[in-house]
Formats: structure tokens, sequence, C-alpha cells
């Protein structure tokens, strides 16, 4: 059986580190190792900036670019358009024929960002349904794995229940697929929530150096250590939580240590990641900024991209319009 991967990301710009280690980094190893489809779900920006939807093109552009800093290769993966690919909408539909509203209303992250974004009105059809969009975009291309931040793996949960009901409900077209995390499937952002350019906390992977500086400076730390002199705890603190990413073992439990015994200071502590946080990213900018040259080629990767994925989104349909006994 070929080996199918399918993840994707809403065109929200510029990425970040959560981005990164939640779902790129992972994305770039597994396209050597099975047929990927990798898309920008341009619709599911609108499902909470429907007010708004100005930025998605130029969106699309910078996450694009950040994709193929990082590693992603057109030549082997299928990078493409959610929008363009008319197909993930019929399937969207008629699975949402078949899916119950206690699921859709169960889901966390429903929960967290009905909480989280009261700039805006989040009480729609449109948003409460995308996990059924989210389902859509994952079957279609009948992956076994879906490669996800830690956040993300109710939304595959949910799209193993939706292929099973319909695969009872009509005849068996889907697999379940599961989730792949990531070793580091969760990062925190400078506040200590979860990292989200919706928060306000992200470290973008193009930031400059000293953008870079700015954000990790005044980054959260234990809240016991109110003076330096206050011993911390290295467990609850967000910016050892990065040094983990980034720092190697030896430095990394120096600043465990000092921090245990209040021998450092936060500060200290942070110039120590920033230490090897900056080559890391500066790499990666660097590359950045030799593909935002040629903007014209992200525009002929995603149309490729498109026409590729979409043979294989009309395969699919042509397999569930028949189960579900509709004229072709």
């Amino acid at each position: 059986m070929e080996r199918v991967i399918v993840s994707g990301a809403r065109p929200t710009g510029r990425q970040h580190l959560g981005n990164y280690h939640g779902a790129l980094k992972n994305w770039v190893r597994l396209q050597g190792e099975a047929t990927c489809f990798f898309f920008v779900a341009d619709w599911h920006a609108l499902t909470t900036d429907y007010a708004s939807p100005g930025e998605i093109e130029e969106n699309t552009i910078e996450m694009v670019l950040d994709w193929l800093a990082v590693g992603l290769d057109p030549g082997r993966a299928t990078l493409f358009q959610q929008s363009a690919v008319k197909e993930h909408a019929e399937l969207y539909l008629l699975l949402g024929m078949l899916t119950p509203i206690p699921w859709l209303e169960r889901n966390p992250t429903y929960k967290e960002q009905r909480e989280q974004l009261t700039d805006r009105d989040l009480s729609t059809y449109g948003f409460l349904g995308y996990p059924v969009l989210q389902a859509a975009d994952i079957l279609m291309y009948k992956p076994r794995w879906v490669p996800v931040g830690i956040d993300q793996v109710p939304h595959v949960e949910l799209t193993r229940e939706v292929a099973r009901r319909f695969n009872n409900t009509f005849t068996p077209v889907f697999l379940e697929p599961e989730a792949k995390l990531t070793e580091i499937p969760k990062v925190p952002g400078t506040d200590g929530r979860k990292m989200s350019k919706s928060y306000g906390n992200a470290i973008l992977l193009s930031d400059s150096a000293e953008e870079i500086t700015r954000k990790v400076k005044p980054m959260v730390t234990d809240p016991a250590r109110k003076r330096r002199s206050d011993p911390g705890d290295p467990a609850v603190c967000p910016v050892f939580d990065l040094h983990k990413i980034f720092t190697p073992t030896a430095e990394r439990e120096a600043c465990a240590t000092g921090c245990r015994t209040a021998g450092i200071g936060c500060l200290d502590c942070k110039d120590v990641l920033l230490k090897h946080l900056q080559p890391a990213l500066g790499a990666i900018r660097e590359r950045r900024q030799k593909f935002a040259e040629k903007p014209d080629v992200i525009v002929q990767i995603l149309e490729e991209g498109s026409r590729r994925a979409r043979r294989v989104a009309q395969t699919t349909m042509a397999e569930v319009r028949a189960a579900v006994n509709l004229t072709p």
C-alpha cells in the first residue's frame, strides 16, 4: 500500500517556531519517506477571519516562503492551495450531512479559541463545522498518517470517526488516518501560553536577530523568581522549554542548575538560549530571502501542486459519489 501523508496550515502569514517544531520539521523529514500532500488551508482562514479576508493572498505567499526556507521541496512533495481543489468543498458538504453536532461541540480548540479570540464573532456555522472541512481535506487523499502538533490530535480523532461513520453508512472508501507527532509537539510562546500569532507571543522564523532578542529578553519565566536571589524551577519555565529544543545538553543542564540554586539570573539564562537560537533562525532567514526574490515561483509551485492534487481528488470523489448514489 502506498504510504501517503497529508497535512496543511492556515495562511496566517509568516511562520513561527511553534509551526516549525509542531509540524514543518516533521513535514521536511517525511517528504523523503512517503507521498506527501501539504496544502495552504485558505478556506480555513475564513472560519475566524471571514470579516477581513484581504490578507489571505499575501499571507499565502509569506507562509509558503517559510515552507521552502525550512526545506520543503515541491519536487518531493505536492504543495497546493485548498481553494484551488473544489472537490474539498463537495466532500465537506457530504461529510457534514452525517457528522453529529455534539462531536463538533466537544472539540477543545473550538472552546479555547472562543475564549481567547474575543475580538471577533465566532458563533458561526463555519467555525463550529471547520473540523468537518478538515476531515474532508485529510480523507480526500486517503493518508495513513497526518503529521500535526499535539493540539490538533483531537481533529485527527474526529476525522477517524467521520471516516468510520461514512464507511459504515455507505461503503468503505476512506482509511482511518493516524496522527503523527513531532518530538517537540508543543512550543511555548513568550508569555508562556502556546505560541500563536493570535496571542501576540510568537517568535517568527523570519524575525531579524534584533527582533528575536527583543522578544526573548522579556519572556515569562518561573513566577517564583521575583528577585535575582530567588531559586526557580526549570520545569515550569517557558524559557527552559526552548532550551530543550536549541541548547546542547551540557549548557542546558548548567542553566537548570543555576536556576534551581539562583546561581544565575533569568537574563543570563536567556543569553545562553539566544546564543543557540540565533544561528538556527539565521540560516532559515537567509534561505527565505533567496526565495523571496522570486515571488512568481511561489505562485507556479502552488498552481502545479494544485493540478496534481486535483487529479487525485477527482478520483476520490468519483468513488464517494458512487457510494452515496449521486449522479457523477
